[in-house]
């Protein structure tokens, strides 16, 4: 008998503690599917054609960010840049520079927290919105959580706030981050397709590695008949797409 009662009370603890478990500790249980159909989260379109977006973390970065630019430049490509605050304080002229050139700016919190609450990661993401605006004019509405790392309710909480949560083809993480050599990012690039999104970093550490992979797939992915767009472009694809 006394075993019952002990297994019951384990069976209440659980059940209490389940119940009290605020939101922010949730995990995110809520599949692709229903993000992508909720239109709250975006990892890549469906499309013939043929576009890839690239994007860059963790910058701006006054050694590569500008690297990475000339390059697009060169190749006539467009991007979108997940910014970070706190660097973006740190070089406004840079992120001017970005937006002048026509390529996109996205929110990507002001310190880039590898563990937060829900409250904490709004309130950075609006600190950095306000910053960006103050600099180019334009409040960003896209958001890439750091790590890709995120519960329902931090999605919730982002979407709610006016935003858009994007990520990136899985298979297209490029790693960069890790400095797996200029061949592994080339090969992981190498296996885009129609409506991939590409992820790289202009931030953050060491990333030369990133700007020599950026000098051959560039041109490479051009002769291919690829063109290079922004986030918001392949969404206006996207959505055409629907309608049709």
């Amino acid at each position: 008998m006394k075993k019952v009662y002990a297994f019951i009370t384990l069976v209440l603890l659980f059940a209490v503690f389940s119940f009290f478990q605020t939101k922010d500790e949730a995990v995110a249980n809520r599949s692709r599917q229903y993000y992508e159909q909720a239109g709250q989260v975006v990892w890549d379109i469906h499309t013939d054609q043929k576009v890839l977006a690239l994007t860059f973390d963790d910058g701006p970065h006054k050694a590569y960010t500008p690297e990475i630019l000339e390059l697009l430049a060169l190749y006539e490509a467009k991007a979108t840049f997940f910014i970070i605050g706190e660097n973006a304080k740190k070089d406004s002229a840079l992120v001017e520079r970005i937006n002048e050139e026509g390529h996109e700016i996205a929110n990507h919190t002001y310190t880039h927290p590898l563990k937060t609450t829900v409250p904490k990661l709004i309130k950075e993401i609006e600190e950095t919105s306000e910053l960006l605006e103050q600099i180019t004019g334009s409040r960003p509405k896209l958001f890439r959580p750091v790590g890709g790392q995120y519960t329902d309710a931090m999605i919730d909480a982002i979407t709610e706030a006016g935003y858009k949560v994007v990520m990136w083809s899985w298979h297209l993480d490029t790693e960069d981050w890790k400095e797996p050599g200029v061949e592994k990012i080339i090969a992981t690039v190498n296996s885009a397709k129609e409506g991939d999104v590409i992820l790289f970093h202009d931030g953050g550490g060491n990333r030369q590695q990133t700007v020599e992979a950026l000098k051959q797939v560039l041109p490479q992915l051009k002769e291919q008949g690829y063109t290079f767009v922004t986030i918001s472009e392949l969404l206006a694809i996207q959505q055409s797409t629907i309608q049709k």
